[in-house]
């Protein structure tokens, strides 16, 4: 197990995840912050409602993202998780099976959860 410290929203914080995966926690960590950023307007206060509205916006735009690639027929457009302001990429021109796109997006959403579950911990 690798430790990997971050900041969220000002506040430092650390955590464990499996050896090989550091860059992507810390990349998943700065996407999260910079969301929080824009959701909350920097503003300090409770962490963990911060934390909350961040997420519920998150979700919001997993489902947005789902309902978009059925309404384009399965083309799989993927957001950047390091411009999180920037407008989506131009769509992937590759079809997609809608079994393999809610399984992939599902087990994003689960680990956003595991992330925000671990983050509530004292």
């Amino acid at each position: 197990m690798r430790r990997v410290d971050f900041t969220l929203n000002g506040r430092s914080h650390s955590l464990n995840c499996e050896d090989g995966q550091e860059k992507r926690v810390a990349d998943l960590a700065a996407y999260i912050d910079s969301r929080m950023r824009e959701v909350t307007g920097g503003a300090g206060g409770n962490d963990v409602q911060n934390l909350l509205v961040t997420c519920m916006v998150l979700a919001d735009e997993l489902q947005e993202a789902r309902a978009e690639v059925q309404r384009r027929g399965n083309v799989v457009t993927l957001p950047s998780l390091s411009q999180p302001s920037t407008p989506a990429p131009a769509p992937v021109s590759r079809p997609a099976d809608d079994g393999v796109v809610i399984a992939a997006v599902d087990g994003l959403a689960k680990r956003i959860e595991d992330i925000a579950a671990r983050l509530e911990r004292p």
